[in-house]
């Protein structure tokens, strides 16, 4: 039976994942999803395990979120959010075999940013290498204090290949971005969250209540409005602005005709909450 008090009362709730070798996962408050790396005795580098178990989270939402109506990433224990690649997965590996697993970092990138509902990385440490880009995909970023990220592919003879390139100037400028990854140096979350890189910065113990926070109330409001912002703030982020202006137009148009749009109005007269349908 529905409670006609909670918004997403209407909504059916989320199908659990299997269980993961490297990946923890549960939902909080009926409908947002929590994925932690869980790999803390290597930093939580991603080695290919990682990678493939992570892609498949990254497509459900991007192709059939379901019940899921907001993701939070982070990692396990309190030192490191992701150390980036398993770079003892990748001693000897052949040229062939390297491309082979970045071909699932780079699905992995894009399922993400085609994520249906918003994903916010709670950076619980220092975010290095991958780890920084995987952070940089999500739609914002909470992070400790004191924790650091760091773009050091320069070092190791390659560069930011899973977005850092082009998610990084996008976030801090282009010349604070060639500053960082040309140097490989690392940088504080005190810096980012300066830049505007960051979204908000907590105490450790403040980290996760504040990020569950944000998410419930994203994952209260209507997610047909919200997929529709979404996907508009990224095309129009890509474009000029007229067309951004028009797929801006174009997104409203489809949320007019929503069952949702009926609701929304019909809610706001009668003075009570919402009961969405995602329809």
């Amino acid at each position: 039976m529905n409670n006609p008090s909670d918004p997403t009362a209407a909504l059916p709730g989320p199908e659990p994942f299997p269980p993961f070798e490297t990946l923890l996962t549960r939902i909080e408050a009926g409908s947002i999803l929590v994925v932690t790396m869980n790999r803390p005795e290597v930093g939580n580098a991603r080695n290919t395990r990682m990678a493939t178990e992570l892609l498949e989270v990254w497509t459900r939402l991007a192709q059939a979120p379901g019940g899921i109506r907001c993701a939070v990433l982070t990692g396990a224990g309190d030192r490191l959010f992701s150390g980036g690649g398993d770079l003892k997965e990748r001693k000897g590996m052949t040229d062939a075999a390297w491309q082979a697993q970045h071909h699932i970092f780079e699905q992995g990138r894009d399922q993400l940013l085609a994520a249906q509902v918003p994903v916010i990385a709670a950076v619980n440490g220092h975010a290095y290498g991958g780890g920084c880009e995987t952070a940089l995909l999500c739609d914002f970023i909470y992070a400790v204090r004191g924790a650091r990220f760091a773009l050091p592919e320069v070092t190791r003879g390659i560069l930011p290949g899973s977005g850092g390139t082009q998610m990084l100037p996008r976030a801090v400028g282009e010349r604070r971005a060639k500053e960082i990854i040309l140097s490989g140096r690392p940088f504080s979350t005190e810096e980012a969250h300066a830049w505007g890189m960051v979204n908000r910065l907590c105490e450790r113990e403040e980290l996760m209540p504040a990020v569950l926070e944000s998410a419930a109330a994203m994952a209260a409001n209507a997610p047909l409005a919200v997929r529709e912002a979404k996907r508009s703030i990224q095309n129009g982020m890509e474009v000029a602005l007229h067309d951004g202006l028009a797929f801006e137009v174009e997104a409203y148009n489809r949320l007019v005709v929503s069952e949702d749009r009926r609701e929304g109005v019909l809610a706001f007269n009668e003075k009570r909450a919402p009961r969405w349908q995602g329809r």
